[in-house]
């Protein structure tokens, strides 16, 4: 009992430290989402110029897009002329952070880390774009983006506006409802692994194995590179370890490489851009956390090992701001489950034309779906769309045709898979 007392306390501490951070970064990324002219960059993207490697990783920095929701959004552009180096800048410097956990980190882990962490995305996506440009001879595709009107809000390309009242509901679906929907998991689990870590790891366990940069660089590595973990929720389990005695090189290793990397993301990049771009890509992501890993850790010796300018954030913030902050974050988190639980859609394919099913296997998110059904919607006779997330399938309705749907479903930047069940 003793035990789950410390780790609730704990779990609310991070909470309160994290909430106002992560609302007001939810908040921001609303606003980019419908004020960014997402046709207006991507031409920008085109060619095979340093130039383009840095619009790439410059417009990348401030999504708040995860290592998952990034792939439809890089395939996107690839397939809209963007070249095969200035896609692989995109996916570099875009999932290792974003408007959200650039406050979260400074919640937790203090200013230092707050700017060097954009600084780094921003360099490893300069670097994998152009390590790509250099290795890859493949001929880019000659693909011009459509010119004219779009609307972030209704993806109508007739011109017209939206009352403020409609900006403001857009603002906060996406960025208090779709964007949770997409990390409430990831940040939940950073925080119970963070809070674990503060209650249960002892000190001198964390400064044995992880305190030598020789060691615990390696290890950070090996461990994040294949592992899923969003921007956000990697903070509070990198902050803990830090608390505990890990160099923060090494903490930042984790931030940088945790999001970034990911099996879908390398399968991704190896399977539509190539294995020349594969490899800058990862060379990208190990070189950008092993060089700003040492530079912090050079830094941090230069103070005299002083571990607070990399765990003290903003204190000035008044209490019950936090704790009104933490009640409103966990009601949103729990929405997100309890829609899971209670209103998940289930298609029953032994009761369906199988000529209206669809297997994706590739869609993970609320990212994925909201992609794919702006796509289908686009194309003619459809009616109705039904998408099950967790099992992979999307019904569609009405007298369209087949291929059509398909082609719209590759156009999100997801691939239709065989799949045994539905064959029969």
């Amino acid at each position: 009992m003793n035990i789950v007392i410390g780790i609730t306390k704990e779990i609310w501490t991070l909470l309160e430290e994290m909430a106002p951070y992560l609302l007001f970064g939810f908040l921001i990324a609303g606003v980019l989402n419908i004020v960014i002219p997402k046709n207006k960059i991507y031409k920008h993207f085109s060619g095979r110029s340093f130039w383009s490697n840095v619009k790439a990783s410059l417009f990348g920095v401030p999504l708040p897009l995860c290592s998952c929701g990034v792939i439809p959004v890089a395939a996107y552009l690839r397939k809209e002329g963007a070249g095969n180096g200035a896609t692989v800048s995109f996916l570099s410097s875009t999932p290792t952070t974003g408007v959200d956990s650039i406050l979260a980190t400074y919640s937790l882990l203090g200013p230092v880390y707050a700017i060097i962490r954009p600084v780094a995305a921003f360099f490893a996506g300069i670097l994998g774009g152009t390590m790509t440009n250099l290795i890859d001879k493949t001929k880019d595709d000659k693909v011009v983006l459509q010119e004219g009107f779009s609307c972030n809000l209704c993806k109508e390309t007739e011109s017209h506006s939206h009352k403020f009242h409609e900006k403001v509901k857009a603002i906060v679906r996406y960025g208090f409802f779709d964007l949770i929907e997409d990390v409430a998991k990831w940040i939940l689990i950073g925080i119970v692994i963070g809070a674990i870590i503060s209650f249960l790891v002892p000190d001198n366990f964390v400064v044995r194995y992880f305190g030598n940069p020789l060691f615990a660089y390696p290890i950070m590595l090996i461990i994040s590179i294949p592992m899923y973990v969003c921007a956000t929720g990697s903070i509070p389990i990198v902050a803990s370890l830090i608390l505990k005695g890990m160099t923060p090189g090494a903490g930042l290793i984790f931030l940088i490489a945790g999001p970034a990397t990911n099996a879908a993301t390398i399968s991704f990049v190896g399977g539509k851009l190539g294995k020349k771009p594969l490899i800058a890509y990862l060379v990208s992501i190990i070189a950008t956390g092993l060089l700003f890993g040492f530079i912090v850790d050079h830094v941090w010796n230069l103070t005299g090992k002083d571990i607070g300018i990399f765990t003290s954030g903003m204190k000035m913030l008044p209490a019950w701001m936090k704790t009104a902050s933490a009640i409103l974050l966990i009601i949103l988190i729990l929405r997100v489950f309890l829609l899971k639980i209670f209103m998940n859609k289930k298609i029953n394919i032994r009761d369906e034309n199988m000529e209206n099913i669809y297997k994706v296997q590739d869609m993970s998110c609320k990212h994925c779906v909201v992609s794919i059904e702006n796509e289908i919607k686009k194309v003619s006779g459809v009616k109705n769309i039904d998408i099950s997330l967790s099992d992979k399938l999307i019904k569609v309705n009405g007298e369209c045709n087949r291929n059509e749907i398909i082609i719209a479903i590759r156009n999100a930047g997801y691939s239709i898979e065989k799949n045994k069940l539905l064959e029969e």
